[in-house]
């Protein structure tokens, strides 16, 4: 199926479960600079529209309901793009404030956040895509059953402790995972070793007695396993 047909398709589906002011922000607010990212961005990206929102409704630090123009839901992740256009958010003051602090809120609430220029979608969309490319590498690569959910080799705690280690230059102790994690220590160094079994994690012996006491993490930091 091609670009128009699916894309049509998609957008008869979310007509079709919406009503009142859902329904009317979709048919308002998905527009050409929406379409554009939709067809040379998403689908030369992903191929498909699984799991993406358009015009999808959040709340605000003030509790109030504003429409994003994409949510993409994968698992328990929610990724926002917006597509800004200079003529709409950069001339009042007021407004350009008001959609900054809407976007360091919904980051502050766990979302990833991005915006992308009208104006380089239509002129350098090639750019665009590249750079969505490589932020969402990890996520594409991630497997996602029929229901939605994400399909994990690793663990919860696992893929916690695996994000500590990048955090702290691949390498973790134990010891100090534990406070950061709220973890029994003994709990961490159970990970620990089973993560060296399935080949993310090195032991690093101390001085010459050879003892454990930190891991190094020897995946990469792009894996789709730290999802």
């Amino acid at each position: 199926m091609g670009f128009k047909t699916e894309h049509d398709k998609w957008l008869k589906r979310h007509l079709a479960k919406r009503s009142g002011e859902r329904r009317d922000a979709l048919k308002r607010g998905h527009g050409y600079g929406n379409r554009l990212f939709a067809e040379t961005i998403w689908w030369n990206l992903v191929g498909h529209f699984n799991g993406l929102h358009p015009e999808y409704e959040v709340r605000d630090w003030r509790g109030r309901s504003y429409f994003v123009d994409f949510m993409w839901i994968l698992g328990g992740l929610c990724f926002v793009f917006e597509v800004m256009d200079y003529g709409s958010h950069g001339k009042d003051r007021t407004k350009y404030r008001t959609d900054l602090n809407r976007g360091l809120y919904l980051q502050s609430q766990g979302y990833h956040y991005i915006e992308i220029s009208l104006d380089e979608l239509k002129e350098n969309p090639s750019f665009v895509l590249a750079m969505l490319r490589s932020i969402l590498a990890p996520y594409l690569a991630a497997t996602v059953s029929d229901s939605g959910s994400l399909q994990h080799p690793f663990g919860k705690i696992e893929r916690q402790i695996m994000r500590l280690a990048i955090r702290h230059h691949r390498m973790i102790r134990p010891s100090k995972a534990a406070i950061e994690l709220e973890l029994h220590k003994e709990t961490v160094i159970k990970y620990c070793r089973l993560l060296v079994d399935k080949g993310k994690f090195r032991a690093v012996p101390s001085g010459t007695t050879g003892r454990i006491y930190q891991y190094e993490y020897i995946g990469s930091i792009q894996s789709p396993d730290l999802v």
